[in-house]
């Protein structure tokens, strides 16, 4: 598990780099784009939930990508249209875009260290 620090730090520099580079949603996983029709919420409203997380939203990572190697996984929750997202990130390669591996509704309950 990460410190609080990390978490913050982590969420900083991926703010930055999605600001310079945008972020890739991997829309061909049905789950994830299921979701936005579930939600009913659009592509943009999406990438501002992202941009909003913060440290308490935190909830696993960094996790080793050893499948697609795109260096750590970081997992997030976030309350969207009052269902409990489930968001795992990465920063991608260097001077590229972020992904977003997963953004569709919890399959599990999550836990979340840094909320009180």
């Amino acid at each position: 598990m990460a410190t609080k620090e990390q978490v913050e730090d982590f969420l900083k520099r991926l703010k930055e780099k999605i600001k310079v580079f945008d972020i890739i949603f991997r829309d061909d996983r049905g789950k994830n784009l299921q979701t936005l029709a579930t939600l009913e919420i659009t592509p943009t409203y999406r990438k501002q939930v992202i941009l909003n997380i913060e440290p308490e939203d935190y909830s696993e990572g960094p996790i080793v990508d050893t499948l697609n190697r795109m260096g750590e996984m970081w997992v997030f929750g976030k309350d969207v249209k009052g269902h409990e997202v489930y968001i795992k990130i990465t920063f991608g390669q260097p001077n590229n875009s972020t992904i977003c591996i997963s953004f569709h509704i919890a399959e599990h309950p999550m836990t979340y260290p840094f909320k009180n």
